[in-house]
């Protein structure tokens, strides 16, 4: 199959955003958001064997593709505008393609943002870059330096849970022969499938600072802190788990360092003024407080004990899908 006819057949879709002006079939497309919006853009890559198990489902890769970086758009409190896609390919494989165009098509629907261009070229190994592109009230991007001394430090969903999936997919001898089906399942899921949160993003504009989960809790809070000039006290009794990790952590307690420090969950973690009422509808968690009482960048548990010397993922260290 010649490139302009893969494209043509799984990735030639007509634009549903109106301030998309042109999609495709040009040199570039043409987003125009109204007057008084900024333009907030996003970049992934993700790479077979290092950002996802080669065995992942395609559509859920074309899932978790989009959705990592509208996460970085939500963590910013953008709307999302479009995206592009450039694709690697190892191989044409038109069953592949078209579970994957599928997953990418009812991703791109579901959180309204058409694709409006991008490229294809051969691989010797399935890489993906999706650059994504919203817009956010001018002046009110959420921002990871904009933490103040007393706000209180707060997450979405549940933690923890994409860095247990991964020890499911790559590592099942490790998991523990107790853990239902079930919850493997559901950790896999978490895993494939990260959920962006951009409605609480977009409704904490201009009243919050923060960034998203993508290489665990703790390192990203550092990103927050350096960034701010503060340090940190968290609770770990209140940090958000879902059922499946607290049946794992019944068997293996020693597992709450490893979802602590790995990536991939996705979530928000928010900075927020004493006073702001906090909305159910935004699914936040309060975890801790920030404040200049140690070191820049340092966290600390309730009790005094430090936990800077927790590390979350690294592109370039030895680990990977």
């Amino acid at each position: 199959m010649q490139e302009f006819d893969l494209i043509h057949r799984y990735f030639d879709w007509a634009p549903t955003n109106p301030e998309v002006v042109l999609a495709g079939g040009d040199d570039a497309a043409i987003l125009a958001p109204p007057p008084g919006r900024q333009v907030v853009i996003a970049t992934d890559m993700l790479i077979a064997g290092r950002h996802f198990p080669e065995s992942t489902a395609p559509d859920a890769i074309a899932h978790k593709a989009l959705a990592v970086n509208l996460s970085d758009l939500a963590a910013m409190g953008a709307t999302p505008l479009g995206f592009t896609l450039s694709l690697g390919l190892p191989e044409t494989d038109e069953a592949w393609l078209e579970r994957f165009s599928g997953g990418l098509r009812a991703a791109a629907d579901r959180w309204g943002c058409n694709l409006v261009g991008g490229d294809t070229v051969r691989s010797p190994q399935l890489t993906l870059s999706i650059t994504a592109f919203g817009s956010v009230a001018s002046g009110t991007a959420i921002r990871r330096d904009g933490a103040r001394a007393g706000d209180r430090l707060a997450v979405t969903g549940t933690v923890g849970d994409a860095a247990l999936g991964l020890i499911v997919a790559l590592q099942p001898d490790q998991v523990p022969a107790e853990l239902p089906e079930a919850d493997r399942a559901y950790l896999l899921d978490r895993l494939d499938r990260p959920e962006p949160r951009l409605a609480t993003g977009q409704a904490l504009c201009g009243q919050a600072a923060g960034l998203d989960i993508s290489d665990g809790l703790l390192q990203d809070l550092g990103h927050m802190l350096d960034a701010s000039g503060l340090s940190a006290e968290i609770d770990l009794d209140a940090i958000p788990l879902s059922s499946a990790a607290r049946h794992w952590l019944d068997a293996q307690p020693a597992a709450i360092d490893q979802m602590l420090g790995g990536g991939d969950d996705y979530e928000l973690l928010l900075a927020l003024p004493p006073g702001l009422a906090l909305d159910p509808a935004w699914g936040l968690t309060v975890i801790g407080r920030l404040d200049d009482a140690g070191p820049v960048g340092a966290i600390r548990e309730r009790s005094g004990r430090p936990l800077t010397a927790q590390r979350g993922y690294d592109h370039f260290g030895e680990e990977g899908a």
